[in-house]
C-alpha cells in the first residue's frame, strides 16, 4: 500500500481510528483496523462495512485482512483495530497466526483478546478515551444495530 513506516502503536492506531470515522461517516458501524508487518509497513486497512453493504461479515478487521492481500506468513503482523475482536474476528487472528494484536478500547466491548493472549498471541490495550466515548455513544445511540453486529439480536 505504501512505503511509509508507521512505527509507534499510536501512529498504527491512528489509521485504524481513520477508518472507523470512515465508516462512521459512511453511516456504518464505527470500528476501523489496520494490519501492518512487525516493522510498521501498512498491508492493509478497512473498516466495518455490514451496514453500508449489507454483508455481515465484513468487521473492521476482515475488512483490513482481505485488503492487505495474501501474505506467506502473517507470523510477523501486527492488526490493530479501535475495539476488542469479536469472537469471529479473533478466530480470524489464530487462523492466520497473526503475531500481535493492538486494541484501542476494550471497554465498551470486550472480545476475544484474552482467548488472544492465552493462546500466544501478544496483545496491547490503549483503551484510548477517544475510542471509547466514540464508540460508548454510539452504542447507546445505535442497540439495536449494535447488537445485531455483535449476534444478540
Amino acid at each position: 500500500m505504501t512505503d511509509a513506516l508507521y512505527e509507534t502503536d499510536a501512529a498504527k492506531l491512528a489509521v485504524a481510528v481513520e477508518e472507523a470515522r470512515a465508516g462512521l461517516a459512511e453511516g456504518g458501524i464505527p470500528i476501523g483496523a489496520a494490519l501492518f508487518t512487525r516493522d510498521g509497513r501498512l498491508l492493509g486497512r478497512g473498516h466495518n462495512r455490514r451496514v453500508q453493504q449489507d454483508d455481515p461479515s465484513i468487521h473492521g478487521e476482515t475488512d483490513a485482512f482481505r485488503n492487505a492481500g495474501r501474505q506467506t506468513s502473517y507470523r510477523d503482523t501486527v492488526m490493530v483495530t479501535t475495539l476488542s475482536p469479536c469472537w469471529y474476528c479473533s478466530g480470524l487472528v489464530r487462523q492466520f497466526g497473526i503475531g500481535r494484536v493492538v486494541v484501542g478500547d476494550d471497554q465498551s466491548f470486550l472480545g476475544g483478546q484474552d482467548w488472544l493472549a492465552e493462546n500466544g498471541v501478544e496483545v496491547t490495550v490503549v483503551n484510548d478515551p477517544e475510542l471509547i466515548e466514540l464508540m460508548g455513544s454510539w452504542i447507546e445511540e445505535h442497540p439495536h444495530l449494535w447488537n445485531e453486529d455483535i449476534g444478540e439480536e
